[in-house]
């Protein structure tokens, strides 16, 4: 009978052990197919990159899209961790530009820590190449999906039954062209390939803190950057000086600049130097830090902002501040400027005048002589300026409802 016994309990004891065997090897065959279909996943979407198609109009704007929708982040494997900091670049069509900057990227220090975000509303293999070649840090691509180069021939493009720039109201009406209702301040008649600066600004702001997946949960501020910048090596270190500073002695600061108009001019003695003022258009839109709060605070001003007849951005952010935004914003600027700006042949200058070259040679001998007065132990305020609402002349460009309804309608198309 104890003979029976055993063997019914050997019996139950190997079944068990089957039963435990069969268990494991099952996870272990999901979890390699698990991991194995996240390796294949990853492949996938970077497929999807180097499939960017541009053959057609069709074509190109599924890939913006998709681009859009999967968000591959590129050198995610080799840098994981949350970002330290995030630059956020507007990029259209100056490639030999565009290299500069990156060029000065690689020469940041920590710059392994840095997430960058490159805007685009041109789309060529040339820039895709050129950002893809990056492998010092993260790197995410977005896509303004209302490029001119999507449309190239309808709104927001420039479609050929609108009105002529300079055409006159009544004779607008008496041709029955699209927009004779429209003219802006001036009276004057949209130009696609001006406003679309501004909507992409605008777009790339709601994008940037509502969609991007990898900024979820990060708290820092976004620095603004434009494909014709130069960085210096410290701006990162002076970066967190700046953020340290605003926490202990301004926290009414509401953004950050760590970048001026003036070039590097007297450099060492302005290294480590900070004010304080009223955000204004010509003095505080290079390198401009731009927090969620902040973020939230514009939102507020969506339709002042869309409705408002500048096609500038940064003209109708100075308006904001001060009139739907009732409290000034409020700006702590580094008075040794950790972004230069070498473009020479912006929105309005003739593209055969451009000389990369030339920008890139100035660039260099500037920060030649300003590299000893580099990373600063700290930053010390000199000058606190009244905050006060500074009223300007908009520039028109901005008047055509089609660009408002487009304009206030992205927070709900994203």
């Amino acid at each position: 009978m104890r003979l029976r016994f055993f063997k019914k309990n050997l019996l139950i004891l190997m079944g068990v052990s089957l039963i435990i065997a069969t268990v494991m090897i099952i996870t272990r065959v999901l979890i390699s197919d698990e991991v194995t279909g996240v390796v294949a996943q990853e492949n996938m979407l970077s497929d999807d990159m180097a499939k960017f198609q541009y053959g057609s109009v069709p074509e190109l704007m599924k890939s913006v899209y998709n681009a859009n929708y999967h968000q591959y982040v590129q050198n995610a494997d080799k840098y994981p961790g949350e970002p330290k900091l995030v630059l956020v670049i507007q990029v259209h069509n100056r490639p030999d530009y565009l290299k500069i900057l990156i060029k000065s990227l690689e020469n940041a220090a920590e710059v392994h820590n840095f997430l960058l975000i490159f805007s685009h509303d041109y789309f060529s293999e040339e820039n895709n190449d050129i950002v893809q070649g990056i492998t010092f840090c993260k790197v995410l691509q977005i896509y303004f999906p209302y490029s001119t180069q999507l449309y190239p021939s309808e709104f927001p493009g420039q479609d050929p039954r609108d009105c002529p720039r300079d055409i006159s109201k009544d004779d607008a009406l008496k041709t029955g062209c699209l927009n004779a209702e429209h003219p802006d301040s001036y009276g004057h008649y949209r130009e696609a390939s001006i406003t679309q600066t501004k909507h992409h600004w605008w777009w790339k702001l709601h994008f940037l803190w509502e969609r991007v997946q990898a900024l979820h949960g990060y708290s820092g501020f976004a620095v603004f950057l434009e494909e014709d910048n130069y960085i210096l090596p410290d701006i990162y270190h002076l970066y967190k000086e700046m953020v340290g500073y605003r926490k202990s002695s301004c926290p009414d600061c509401d953004m950050l600049a760590l970048g001026n108009h003036n070039g590097l001019a007297e450099f060492d003695k302005l290294s480590n130097k900070v004010q304080t003022a009223g955000w204004m258009s010509t003095k505080h839109n290079i390198g401009m830090g731009i927090s969620r709060e902040v973020y939230y605070k514009l939102m507020g001003c969506n339709d002042d902002f869309c409705t408002y007849d500048d096609y500038n951005w940064d003209w109708t952010l100075q308006h904001l501040s001060g009139t739907c935004i009732s409290k000034p914003l409020k700006v702590l600027v580094a008075q040794g400027s950790r972004v230069l700006h070498t473009g020479n042949c912006g929105l309005h200058q003739n593209k055969e005048a451009c000389r990369p070259e030339l920008a890139l040679q100035k660039a260099q001998e500037s920060l030649k002589l300003a590299k000893v007065s580099l990373f600063p132990q700290s930053v010390a305020l000199t000058n606190a300026e009244s905050m006060e609402h500074k009223a300007h002349m908009k520039n028109g460009g901005w008047g055509d409802i089609r660009d408002h309804v487009l304009c206030n309608n992205y927070a709900k198309r994203l």
